[in-house]
């Protein structure tokens, strides 16, 4: 059974960071390609950054040159670190394996001065 764990949401300024974790079980991360994707209530969700199991990487243009996302094998783990965060960046961002198309609980995150 697959199970994606995400962690590291919260309330940050205008300006700040934040780093997202996706603790995976059930799945190999190096082996699938894997995303985060992102909902605002009354939108639809967007996937805002993946990395194929070659390591290659993807973005939206909404969050180009401020998010990365990366993963560590060892931990089995991916994460999405978030720099220069905006309000309009406030959403419930999800974990998936785009391969098997799974998706975690969502973990909330708030950009509010």
């Amino acid at each position: 059974q697959v199970q994606l764990v995400e962690s590291g949401g919260g309330l940050v300024q205008p300006g700040g960071s934040l780093r997202l974790s996706c603790a995976a079980s059930g799945t190999i991360v190096s082996r699938n390609a894997m995303g985060w994707s992102r909902q605002v209530p009354g939108k639809q969700r967007e996937l805002v950054a993946s990395i194929s199991s070659g390591g290659g990487t993807n973005y939206a243009d909404s969050v180009k040159g401020r998010f990365t996302i990366s993963r560590n094998n060892a931990k089995n783990t991916v994460y999405l670190q978030m720099n220069s965060l905006k309000p309009e960046d406030t959403a419930v961002y999800y974990c998936r394996d785009l391969l098997q198309n799974y998706w975690g609980q969502g973990t909330q995150v708030t950009v509010s001065s």
